[in-house]
């Protein structure tokens, strides 16, 4: 782990939302970053079920997404969202922890590609796909640098 990505998975838990929701950092393996948020009541969106709200699921797979970034890069940047698109392939099993598994596999100049798998421990038994595009404050960047 670099200490640039060892101080911006400190930060990401830090930020109002990902606090709120309780993630947490859950290892480093490779480039490929790992965090899990636990199953709270406030947390669910079918009370009738229990089952976790599906902008938990968008929150995680999206940081964790942004976090794989900084597993490729040298220094810190700005990037914002560009693209998030998840498929949901099942509901999270109520009480139960979340993980978000996420690699950056392509870094280019201006723009950075990422894919996620969400589970509750098994990426081979995973709750939701997501793949992301971000872009980079570089200063190639056709906004400037720290624009976004």
């Amino acid at each position: 782990m670099t200490p640039l990505f060892d101080m911006v998975q400190k930060w990401f838990v830090t930020l109002p939302h990902c606090a709120a929701l309780g993630l947490e950092f859950a290892g480093l393996e490779g480039d490929k970053a790992t965090f899990r948020v636990d199953y709270r009541p406030e947390l669910v969106g079918n009370g009738c079920k229990g089952i976790v709200h599906g902008g938990v699921i968008t929150s995680l797979i999206d940081t964790t997404s942004a976090l794989s970034v900084f597993a490729k890069l040298e220094a810190a940047e700005a990037m914002a969202t560009l693209d998030l698109r998840i498929d949901y392939l099942k509901a999270a099993t109520p009480h139960q922890a979340i993980y978000c598994t996420a690699e950056c596999y392509k870094l280019a100049r201006q723009i950075a590609f990422t894919r996620a798998v969400c589970h509750h421990g098994d990426p081979n038994d995973p709750i939701a796909h997501g793949i992301a595009t971000f872009m980079r404050a570089t200063s190639t960047n056709p906004f400037g640098q720290g624009a976004v």
